[in-house]
């Protein structure tokens, strides 16, 4: 560009400089650019040239996005770091290029809390309908939602049916740990009337359900009873995998033998040559 010209930058601390960072314009003293041992100090404290326009401004050719951060951790000795840890990053690479080492420090701790805090699952948790459909529509994943609500009922339970509503949570999340990469997994709270509810889907639309609560008539009265069909809930997640990839439809066979499976449980059919069929998978 015309009127660029090498100089060596001179002056006490008190001196004001004009800064050009990648397009992004600051104003600051030679004092606070020198007040840590940095490739900046190097470059004000006379030590090394500097390429400056023909108004003045000494141009460095980095991205000046969080330039200003970095001059107020010289200035105070402080700073506020992002949370984002993309922008944490973005900040860690500028500061590695002006050699701040106490910075990289302080950030790359920042990192490790990022990693320790970081969850390995997240599960929505929804409590309407609308949350559901909006959930369903936007992901590209295959999705499958855990209905669980003990208090959706007006009957008093069988004995084994609170053991079994636990061992469903626990199902959901055990499976949502194995496959969270591929599939969303969402869990309702609140629901319709259902008590506990599997539903699965493949590209925004209700492949499977899995009911696994019925009424049954005791001597005086009737009774809810919760079950937990395993073999079965392992069958329709590994079923709505196909469903995976939204651009490559699965085949047509497939995907009329894995919908449509809307039904209550029934104990009967929970056998052990479908257990073994799921561990063979």
């Amino acid at each position: 560009m015309s009127g660029e010209q090498r100089t060596v930058i001179k002056g006490n601390a008190s001196k004001y400089v004009k800064l050009n960072v990648g397009g992004a314009l600051f104003y600051t003293t030679i004092g606070t650019l020198i007040k840590q041992d940095t490739m900046l100090r190097a470059m004000f404290s006379g030590r090394i040239e500097v390429l400056t326009d023909s108004e003045g401004w000494i141009l460095i050719d980095r991205c000046g996005k969080h330039f200003g951060a970095i001059l107020n951790y010289l200035r105070d000795g402080d700073i506020s770091l992002p949370e984002s840890k993309h922008e944490l990053l973005e900040l860690l690479t500028e500061v590695k290029y002006y050699l701040i080492q106490p910075l990289v420090e302080l950030i790359e701790k920042q990192f490790k809390k990022h990693d320790e805090l970081e969850p390995i699952c997240r599960v929505p948790l929804i409590t309407s309908a609308k949350e559901e459909q909006i959930l369903v529509a936007s992901t590209s994943k295959p999705v499958v939602k855990l209905l669980c609500n003990r208090h959706n009922n007006k009957y008093s339970y069988t004995n084994n049916s609170d053991d079994n509503l636990l061992k469903n949570i626990e199902l959901f999340d055990k499976v949502s740990l194995r496959f969270n990469g591929r599939i969303l997994f969402i869990k309702d709270v609140i629901g319709s009337q259902e008590i506990c509810c599997w539903s699965f889907f493949g590209h925004g639309q209700k492949m499977a359900e899995v009911c696994c609560t019925s009424i049954v008539y005791g001597t005086d009265k009737k009774h809810t009873k919760v079950e937990f069909p395993e073999a079965r809930i392992y069958e329709e997640t590994l079923n709505v995998l196909l469903y995976e990839n939204r651009d490559q439809r699965p085949d047509a066979e497939l995907m009329q033998a894995t919908r449509g499976r809307i039904e209550n449980y029934n104990s009967d059919e929970d056998t052990e040559e479908k257990m073994e069929r799921y561990r063979r998978k």
